[in-house]
């Protein structure tokens, strides 16, 4: 079975600041530090179990793209309101849209056969 440690680490990463933003969010409030502590807290176990099961270059691959997503949208989110404005015009919406493209590509991964170890 491969692995890959990187999108484990990403995983791991992924809930510790998930779990952070929840705390921030129920005692310092922020219009959008709760949605991106949710979209964290959600995508921390998929990159987690993307990472240890890596059993085909589309399934690393999807969790790429999903990092990325995540990346982008939760990183828009926090520019709001750490920031007062956005990461980049169409931020979020390409980060969704990678998230969607990313779970899309965990679907498809389901059907190619695992490569040999």
């Amino acid at each position: 079975m491969h692995k890959d440690r990187f999108l484990l680490g990403a995983g791991g990463l992924a809930g510790a600041a998930g779990v952070a933003l929840a705390a921030m969010a129920a005692h310092a409030g922020g219009e959008h530090m709760q949605t991106a502590s949710s979209f964290l807290l959600m995508h921390a176990s998929a990159l987690a179990a993307i990472g240890l099961l890596a059993t085909t270059r589309l399934l690393r691959f999807s969790g790429f793209v999903l990092l990325a997503g995540l990346i982008l949208f939760v990183g828009d989110l926090l520019a709001r309101d750490f920031l007062g404005d956005r990461l980049f015009a169409y931020a979020a919406p390409i980060g969704g849209s990678l998230l969607i493209i990313g779970w899309l590509l965990v679907f498809a991964s389901a059907f190619f056969k695992p490569e040999r170890t």
